[in-house]
């Protein structure tokens, strides 16, 4: 899965067995996601190579899967650096653009992508602080009896 320089962490921090459990576990949800990833994506090359009228052979296809999810996760670690550059637990769009950097219009493609986000966000954050028409009518038909 990962470099041997993984491999050689894993061995020293988990070498008096203690840890062995979580990365049993660990490796089994990475080879549930890496067949998963790999029935998506033949899946996805299969429906394309139809959609042209063309055939692709199963290696191909299963190259292809793991080819993509090498990449995944290398893209994984590599935002997740930027992240921790910036002085951030978490990943933001910025950092996902920041990955496109050598790809002009993919990176174009991702800030449009954010600012149509961005937009769809506002446009949901107004609708959620407008208030209801039956509030505005319970408001408007309150009337205030002062204490005497």
């Amino acid at each position: 899965m990962g470099s041997i320089w993984d491999a050689l962490l894993k061995a020293i921090l988990y070498s008096d067995g203690a840890g062995s459990d979580v990365e049993r576990e660990d490796e089994s949800v990475i080879e549930l996601l890496r067949d998963r990833f790999r029935l998506l994506t033949i899946s996805i090359a299969e429906a394309q190579a139809k959609r042209n009228d063309l055939e692709i052979s199963l290696p191909i296809a299963a190259c292809i899967a793991d080819l993509a999810f090498k990449y995944t996760e290398q893209l994984a670690k590599d935002l997740e650096l930027f992240a921790q550059h910036a002085s951030r637990k978490s990943i933001n769009m910025e950092d996902v653009i920041l990955s496109a950097h050598r790809n002009e219009h993919l990176a174009t493609s991702l800030r449009s992508f954010g600012t149509d986000l961005k937009s769809k966000e506002a446009q949901s954050e107004r609708k959620r602080k407008k208030p209801s028409r039956k509030e505005d009518k319970a408001t408007t038909s309150v009337v205030h009896i002062p204490d005497n």
